[in-house]
């Protein structure tokens, strides 16, 4: 059977491919013989290419989940990058002393968790000051403890609003932190419940740092308190001024209203003591 440039170009298929084809029986389609006809291998070409595209158009759920994923590029799933988002992502940027401190004989260098909590506390206070002061309001940030490549030393900062994250990703991608240049980008991520590995809080994760779910790395509970409990300092403030106003309006309104009625009361006064009346 012979097959014309008309109807391979019709599905597509690279002319290039079907010149190279050797009879072998690595080569061949399942279910192919050697003696087979290539426009077995032609249709077996086709269908492997309609099933790439259709598992390609589905989306990632460990990306959508937690904003990244270790195929990366390569990953046969589709990689939705939002164009809004409250989330920005900082990827790789916290280190970890106890990964990254070597002797001079290759041994890892004994680092207390004393010593490890106080240059963790320092590192989140110094960043979410920054994004507090520079770019807006945020309501969450956590910093993943993982060893993976695509979550190691990322840092998840969730704005209040929209317009604070995006411009808080312009500005980012242009600065440098600890003698590295920042890569910041938006982040599906808007749930850390869905995000954060279970077991990992509950200490029972058994597939350690290379886990494919977030592994949250708590700070102090001093820190969290002076970090968060500023905010809400911030809110009864605002919130006290605004009943202030309030009341100051209401009584601006009722003292002028209460005034109308004396004036009105005297009024009456007057009238009725010249008609002789009470």
């Amino acid at each position: 059977m012979h097959y014309s440039f008309r109807v391979l170009i019709r599905h597509e298929i690279p002319v290039q491919l079907l010149f190279s084809v050797k009879k072998s029986k690595r080569n061949l389609p399942e279910g192919a013989e050697v003696g087979g006809t290539i426009g077995n291998f032609v249709v077996r070409y086709f269908f492997l290419f309609q099933v790439r595209v259709q598992k390609r158009q589905v989306n990632c759920s460990f990306y959508f989940k937690i904003g990244a994923c270790r195929h990366g590029d390569r990953c046969s799933r589709l990689h939705n990058k939002p164009t809004f988002s409250q989330t920005i992502a900082l990827l790789n940027i916290y280190r970890n002393p106890q990964n990254s401190s070597q002797s001079a004989d290759g041994l890892r260098c004994a680092v207390s968790d004393v010593e490890m909590q106080e240059h963790y506390d320092e590192f989140f206070e110094e960043v979410f000051t920054e994004m507090e002061e520079k770019y807006g309001e945020v309501e969450e940030m956590n910093v993943c403890d993982n060893l993976g490549d695509h979550l190691v030393g990322n840092v998840y900062v969730k704005f209040r609003r929209e317009e604070d994250a995006e411009k808080a990703v312009i500005d980012l991608n242009n600065r440098w932190f600890n003698g590295q240049p920042i890569h910041a980008e938006l982040s599906p991520v808007t749930d850390f419940r869905e995000a954060c590995c279970r077991q990992y809080e509950m200490g029972e994760c058994t597939r350690g740092g290379f886990c494919n779910f977030m592994h949250l790395k708590p700070i102090s509970r001093e820190l969290r308190r002076e970090l968060y409990g500023r905010r809400r300092k911030k809110h009864r403030s605002r919130s006290r001024s605004r009943e202030r106003r309030s009341r100051s309006r209401d009584r601006g309104r009722g003292g002028g209203g209460g005034g109308g009625g004396r004036e009105r009361d005297r009024r009456r006064s007057r009238d009725r003591e010249r008609s002789g009346r009470f």
